[in-house]
């Protein structure tokens, strides 16, 4: 505005743009928390599913008919030569941590054959992706064994159920 000379804005002019800025801001904050959350579903799904993979080769080309107990072990080439069975970032991820989610690997089952690094396999596994804040870097948590299908449920705790017991992840989408 143009008052006696001078150019510029009021104080009224700048709290009402201060103002329209922040009502803006807090309308578009939601949205963009829902967007990160399914984000980050998504890639624990997608961990999931390259445990599976993951396990299935192990089991077929390393550890006759085993299944690695960990992570690491699944990120590990057999030998000298090739790569390891999951992506390097999922093989070693830091704390087991992968976009929001804790991803883990447990064994069950009875000890298997030893597979080409010389590491005891087991016959069974069960591979979980938990929100590490729920509510915040996600909202549902994942579970898959050796049969491949991935399981979800809406709580944390869920994952301590069988996977008999959850809601299969096509489900919930």
């Amino acid at each position: 505005m143009d008052v006696d000379g001078h150019k510029g804005f009021t104080v009224i002019e700048l709290l009402i743009i201060t103002a329209v800025i922040g009502i803006t801001a807090a309308l578009a904050f939601p949205g963009l928390r829902r967007a990160r959350i399914a984000g980050n579903e998504a890639s624990a799904i997608a961990s999931m599913r390259a445990i599976n993979s993951g396990q299935a080769s192990y089991a077929a080309s390393a550890a006759k008919g085993g299944f690695a107990t960990s992570l690491t072990i699944l990120g590990t080439r057999c030998g000298a030569a090739g790569e390891g069975f999951v992506s390097k970032d999922l093989g070693s991820a830091v704390g087991g941590i992968k976009s929001g989610y804790r991803v883990v690997i447990s064994s069950s089952g009875v000890v298997g054959p030893r597979d080409c690094n010389n590491r005891v396999s087991r016959t069974a596994y069960r591979a979980t992706a938990t929100p590490v804040t729920l509510g915040t870097s996600g909202g549902r948590s994942f579970i898959t064994s050796q049969a491949g299908t991935i399981y979800a449920t809406r709580t944390a705790q869920g994952v301590a159920a069988t996977a008999t017991a959850m809601v299969p992840a096509k489900a919930i989408q």
